[in-house]
């Protein structure tokens, strides 16, 4: 079996390196670096000691995968030409290395792998950042990083920022995260230099390398104007302990529940207004009220947050194997179905009527009724098209009228129903949300009725039907209300 023996060159000069690792490197076997802008590979040469470099692969690759790739291949080729190699990489080959991670991952049963270890990047990064009094360290590579990587409260790190283009990338992503003036220390291990540059700067330097990391300091909770879902979390568990808010404290499921509702709709609401900003405030005011039910469930031993939202992301890799699995969905039709399947399979529904008398009795009766009827229309129980749908309106409408003559309510109250129930079928046809459409008219009489107020010459007690009908009819006209 050839052998690979990985060799860690540290994070100084020669004089640095490890007993085991200068005595692998001068035993005569072929050596190979990754790049020859390391101290010591440079020191090597000196001694004339024979050391082979990768980096022409980085001018002659499109991306750094590729770069990594074939650096990869051609160090498992050397070693089945010469038998046995030394693969020298910067730092410690446990931290960071890709070429480290692909042949430990895709090469350890073929090739016999031997590391020889050196002192970290990251360990003097750490010491260089003259931060210690941290709770938690993220270690972060800027090249597979998105925004949902870093965590405010944590010490980020983050390595292989290469170029002036990664630097580019990574800037955009910190952005969304954190505030764009914070100070960010960019560190170059080998040169020891330490820098505190703005975020919004951070491309803007001169030189970037192998040995180029970005530091973030944790952010003080007193401090914050940048929180994550821990924050958020952790605020609604001091408002439920002993010293915190007495109404916080008082609160259960039962109590809290129409907030959920009524945060719902003002969601809803700032949507309809496009009104950005207070669409904001609203997803955090919903937001809350899941933190809420999910940490008084907490104290209970039911269930915390994260168990809500390992549920809502395993339900999401479910019903999407058309993304996440080997499922093929071309249209809009054909990932609705692969959903309904996966979902009906999930909830162990027996029949198709298990599956009406799933939809939850808490929605709104008009949501209610869309729902079943369309679960109902998914198994072709259902009008050919909407002129059926409308011939059944007429068609209740006379019946309700029939009963009202004859003044027996109880019969009304069922033929009202019916009617109702016809007009939301008729609604589903047209891609009507039913409970949109109704708010929409409950805002329109709000404002109408708002134009007689302000423009009535009499309280309006004292005005008469007719009246107040005439401003009615002119409030349509000037703002189209």
């Amino acid at each position: 079996m050839n052998t690979i023996q990985i060799v860690g060159m540290g994070v100084g000069n020669i004089e640095d390196l490890t007993i085991k690792a200068y005595n692998a490197l001068t035993s005569g076997i072929p050596n190979y670096v990754r790049t020859i802008r390391h101290p010591v590979t440079k020191q090597l040469k000196e001694k004339d000691i024979k050391i082979e470099t990768f980096d022409d692969y980085f001018e002659k690759y499109d991306s750094f995968d590729e770069v990594y790739d074939e650096i990869t291949a051609k160090i498992v080729e050397l070693s089945e030409k010469y038998g046995k190699i030394n693969y020298c990489t910067a730092g410690s080959p446990f931290y960071g290395d890709i070429v480290t991670k692909k042949l430990l991952c895709e090469y350890k049963d073929e090739i016999n792998i031997i590391i020889i270890d050196g002192m970290s990047f990251l360990d003097k990064c750490i010491k260089l950042s003259g931060f210690s009094d941290y709770k938690s360290i993220s270690i972060l590579d800027s090249l597979e990083v998105d925004e949902f990587s870093f965590n405010v409260n944590s010490l980020n790190i983050i390595t292989q920022v290469y170029d002036r283009e990664i630097a580019s990338q990574l800037k955009i992503i910190l952005m969304e995260v954190y505030e764009d003036d914070i100070l960010v220390q960019k560190i170059d291990v080998l040169e020891e230099k330490i820098e505190k540059v703005p975020l919004f700067l951070i491309d803007q330097e001169k030189k970037y390398g192998f040995s180029t990391y970005f530091c973030i300091n944790p952010i003080e909770i007193s401090e914050n104007t940048v929180y994550n879902i821990n924050n958020l979390c952790r605020t609604i568990r001091t408002l439920r302990g002993p010293d915190g808010c007495p109404w916080d404290i008082k609160q259960t499921h039962e109590s809290i529940r129409q907030c959920v509702i009524e945060e719902a709709y003002e969601v809803v609401d700032a949507i309809d207004n496009n009104d950005i900003d207070n669409l904001v405030e609203e997803l955090g005011d919903l937001l809350l009220q899941v933190v809420f039910h999910a940490e008084i469930a907490s104290e209970d031993g039911f269930f915390n947050f994260k168990d809500v939202v390992s549920n809502v992301c395993n339900k999401m890799y479910s019903r999407h194997p058309h993304v996440f699995g080997n499922k093929k969905a071309n249209n809009v039709d054909e990932a609705l179905k692969n959903w309904e399947t996966a979902k009906q399979k999930e909830k162990k529904l027996s029949n198709y009527t298990d599956n009406l008398k799933n939809v939850p009795k808490s929605l709104s009766p008009l949501s209610r009724s869309y729902k079943i009827q369309k679960r109902a229309a998914d198994v072709g129980f259902d009008w050919p098209d909407e002129v059926g749908a409308i011939t059944k309106i007429k068609e209740e409408l006379f019946e309700f009228i029939e009963e009202y003559k004859k003044l027996d309510l109880d019969k009304m109250e069922s033929e009202f129903g019916d009617l109702i129930f016809a007009m939301v079928n008729f609604a589903r046809f047209m891609k009507i949300n039913p409970d949109i459409a109704l708010n929409r008219t409950i805002n329109k009489f709000i404002n109408r009725f708002e134009f007689i107020e302000k423009n009535a010459t009499k309280d309006l007690k004292q005005m008469t039907l007719e009246e107040m009908d005439e401003l009615w009819e002119k409030s349509k006209i000037p703002n189209g209300i």
